[in-house]
C-alpha cells in the first residue's frame, strides 16, 4: 500500500503516536514503542510501509548524527582528550575480542573465511543510537557504565572507517563494479582513486578544516545570525552545521557521525552551545524515533519463519559472545558487577552501522542475497532484543546479583539519622561533599554508580547505592527525619522528578537543588524551589572577580561586587521565571534586567565604600 510520501509521513506519526506512550504506560523504553510501531507498520505484517523502508533507514540514521553532535557539545575537549585512555583501551578489547571470538567460531563451524571476517566486523559494533538514549532515558550518562559504555561506543565509530576499508580487499568483484556500484554503502569518496598516503593526508586535513572553521567561520557565521534575531535562521543553521560537517566526512570517506561528534567537540566551549543545543534536541529526538521505527520495519519476518531455528541460534550466539567480551572488558577496567551487567545489557546488540557495513560487503559479492537478509534480521533482532534485556536486568537480574549485599551493610547504621542527605556524587556533589565533611558534617550520600559508592565507602563516607528516584530508598536513608536534601545530579528530568516527589511528601526539609543552567533554574523556581544552584554561575563571576584584581582593582571591593552581582542575578533570575514565554517579551525583560543590574553595579563604582575606583591596589 503506498500514497506517496505524506501518506508514509501519517504512518509513521501515527505508529509513533499510538505505541511508544503505550510502552510507557506499561512502563518500558520508549525505543520498545518506536520498535514496536515499526514492526506493525512494516511490509511484514500491515504492509503500510513497503519495500523502501531500506532508503528511511538510511534517512533516519541523520538522528544518530545530530545525537552525536549534541553530546559533542557536552564534552570540553579537555575531558575529551582525559577519556583516551578508556576509549582506546576498553573500545579496542570489546571490538577486537570480539572480533576474534565471532571469527573462530563461524569458521570453525566452516564458513567461507571471508564471509566469516565480514561477519565478526559487523558484530563487533554496537548501536550508540539504542544505547546512549537508554542511558540518557535513565540518568546514566554519568556513571562509570555510562562513561565506559560512550568511550567503546566512540572507538567503534573511529574503527568502522577501517572495516570499511579492509572489505574491498576481501571483494569477490573487479575494482571497475565496485566503483559503478557506489563505494562505501552507495556512498562515493572523492579519494578511492588517490594513494594511501594522500588519502591519509586529506583525512587529516579534513578533520583540521573542521576543527579550525568551527572557531573562525561557524561561531562568526552564528553571531551574525543572532544579530538579525531570526529565529528560523538559528535553527537554518544548526542544521546547516550538522550537514555541511557530515556531507564533509562522507567525501573523505570518513563516518558522518564520527564527524558530528568533533563538530560538537570543537565547539563545545562557545557561547552558542546551549543554543545549538535546544534548537537540534526536537530534530534529534523525531529522528532517532524514525530510525528505532524504521529498523523495526526492516525485520523480514519471511526469513525468520524460513530460518527459524538458524536466526534464534545466531541471535542468541551473538549476544553470548558479545557479553563475554563486555565481562573480559569491565573486569579488565575493575567495573562492579552491576556496571558490568549494564555495560552487557546496554552493548550485547548489533549496531546501526553494521546494515552499512553489511549493504556494502554485498555489492562486493563477498554476501550473497540469502545470506545478507539473515544477517539484516539478527541485527535488527538484537537491536529490538536489547530494551527487553534492560528490563530482565533491573528486575531479576540486579536485585538478586547486583550490590544487594552492598546495600544491606550501610542499611543497617540507617538509626544514625544525619541531618543532610546528598543525592549524586559526581564532580559537583563530591566538592559539596568534601567541603561538608572538612566542617564535621555527617552526611547520607545516595549515587547510583557503585563505582563510586565503593569508592565512598573506602573514604569513609556513609553512602547507599541506588535510584534515589525511589521513595522508598531515600526513607531507607532516613529522608523523614532528615532536615535537608541536597540534589547534586546532573539530570535535570530525573532531578525534577525526585525533587516534586519530595516536596510533595515530606514538604519540612529544605532543598537545595542543582541546575545546569538558567532555564533549567526558571522550572525548579516554578515548582516552588528557593534554593537553586547554578553550576557555572559563581565560578564564572569568581573568574571576572580575578580579572578585575589581576588589573589592579582592590581584592575586597572585587569581592564585595561580585556578591552583589550575584544576588542581583538571583533577584532577577526569580522575575524572568515568571514573565511570558513569548520568545520577543523575554528578550525584551531579560534587557532590561540586565540594564537594570548594570547600572546599580556602576552606581557602586562611585560611590565611597563601595567604589572600586578608589581602592585600586
Amino acid at each position: 500500500m503506498s500514497g506517496g510520501i505524506l501518506f508514509e509521513a501519517i504512518i509513521f506519526l501515527a505508529g509513533a503516536v499510538i505505541c511508544v506512550p503505550l510502552a510507557k504506560k506499561l512502563g518500558l523504553s520508549s525505543v520498545i514503542g518506536y520498535l514496536l510501531a515499526g514492526m506493525l507498520i512494516g511490509p511484514y505484517m500491515l504492509g503500510f510501509v513497503g519495500q523502501e523502508g531500506q532508503d528511511i533507514l538510511e534517512f533516519a540514521e541523520f538522528g544518530v548524527v545530530v545525537m552525536l553532535f549534541i553530546i559533542g557539545l557536552e564534552i570540553k575537549p579537555s575531558s575529551f582528550w582525559e577519556m583516551r585512555k578508556l576509549v582506546i583501551g576498553m573500545g579496542s578489547i570489546q571490538v577486537f575480542g570480539t572480533m576474534l571470538l565471532t571469527y573462530g567460531i563461524l569458521y570453525l563451524a566452516g564458513v567461507d573465511w571471508k564471509i566469516a571476517l565480514t561477519s565478526a566486523m559487523a558484530v563487533s559494533l554496537s548501536s550508540t543510537a539504542i544505547t546512549l538514549q537508554t542511558n540518557k532515558e535513565k540518568g546514566l550518562m554519568e556513571t562509570t557504565y555510562g562513561t565506559s559504555s560512550f568511550s567503546i561506543l566512540l572507538f567503534q565509530d573511529i574503527i568502522v572507517i577501517v572495516m570499511l576499508g579492509v572489505l574491498p580487499l576481501l571483494s569477490n568483484v573487479s575494482d571497475a563494479t565496485t566503483a559503478s556500484e557506489g563505494g562505501h554503502g552507495g556512498h562515493v569518496s572523492l579519494l578511492d582513486d588517490l594513494p594511501l598516503g594522500l588519502q591519509a593526508l586529506a583525512i587529516i586535513s579534513s578533520i583540521a578544516i573542521i576543527i579550525v572553521a568551527g572557531r573562525y567561520l561557524i561561531v562568526p557565521m552564528l553571531r551574525l545570525v543572532a544579530r538579525s534575531k531570526v529565529r528560523e535562521l538559528l535553527v537554518a543553521s544548526a542544521l546547516l552545521i550538522v550537514v555541511g560537517i557530515s556531507f564533509l566526512m562522507e567525501l573523505v570517506g570518513l563516518s558522518p557521525a564520527l564527524g558530528a561528534f568533533l563538530g560538537g567537540v570543537v565547539l563545545a566551549t562557545s557561547e552558542f552551545k546551549h543554543e545549538l543545543e535546544s534548537t537540534l534536541d526536537p530534530f534529534k529526538g523525531l529522528l532517532l524515533g524514525l530510525f528505532f521505527m524504521a529498523v523495526g520495519a526492516s525485520i523480514n519476518f519471511i526469513v525468520i519463519a524460513e530460518n527459524p531455528l538458524l536466526i534464534t541460534g545466531l541471535v542468541v550466539g551473538v549476544i553470548l559472545v558479545k557479553a563475554i567480551v563486555l565481562l573480559i572488558a569491565g573486569l579488565a577496567f575493575k567495573l562492579k558487577l552491576d556496571q558490568r551487567l549494564l555495560l552487557i545489557v546496554g552493548l550485547a546488540q548489533i549496531g546501526e552501522f553494521a546494515f552499512v557495513l553489511l549493504s556494502f560487503a554485498f555489492q562486493l559479492n563477498i554476501f550473497e542475497r540469502e545470506q545478507l537478509d539473515i544477517m539484516l534480521v539478527v541485527t535488527a533482532l538484537t537491536m529490538t532484543i536489547t530494551p527487553v534485556l534492560w528490563i530482565v536486568n533491573e528486575r531479576l537480574i540486579l536485585p538478586r546479583k547486583g550490590t544487594k549485599e552492598q546495600e544491606k551493610r550501610p542499611m543497617d547504621d540507617i538509626q544514625s539519622n544525619h541531618k543532610v542527605l546528598l543525592i549524586g556524587f559526581g564532580h559537583f556533589g563530591s566538592t559539596v561533599g568534601r567541603f561538608l565533611r572538612a566542617h564535621g558534617i555527617k552526611t547520607t550520600v545516595l549515587d547510583l554508580d557503585s563505582n563510586r559508592v565503593d569508592f565512598l565507602r573506602k573514604m569513609g563516607f556513609e553512602v547507599f547505592y541506588g535510584d534515589a528516584n525511589r521513595m522508598d530508598l531515600l526513607e531507607s536513608a532516613g529522608i523523614a527525619e532528615a532536615d535537608y536534601l541536597i540534589c547534586a545530579i546532573d539530570n535535570p528530568e530525573l532531578v525534577r522528578r525526585i525533587v516534586k516527589k519530595v516536596k510533595d511528601k515530606y514538604p519540612h526539609i529544605k532543598l537545595l537543588v542543582r541546575a545546569r543552567n538558567r532555564y533549567d533554574a526558571y522550572e525548579l523556581h516554578n515548582m516552588g524551589i528557593d534554593h537553586i544552584y547554578r553550576e557555572s554561575l559563581d565560578t564564572s563571576v569568581k573568574m571576572a572577580s580575578d580579572v578585575l584584581h589581576f588589573m589592579g582593582f582592590d581584592r575586597e571591593a572585587t569581592d564585595e561586587q561580585a556578591a552583589k552581582f550575584i544576588q542581583l542575578d538571583v533577584d532577577s533570575l526569580k522575575r524572568l521565571a515568571v514573565s511570558p514565554k513569548d520568545e520577543k517579551e523575554y528578550i525584551f525583560r531579560a534587557r532590561k534586567e540586565i540594564a537594570q543590574q548594570e547600572e546599580l553595579l556602576n552606581s557602586d563604582l562611585h560611590m565611597g565604600s563601595s567604589s572600586l575606583g578608589d581602592k585600586r591596589s
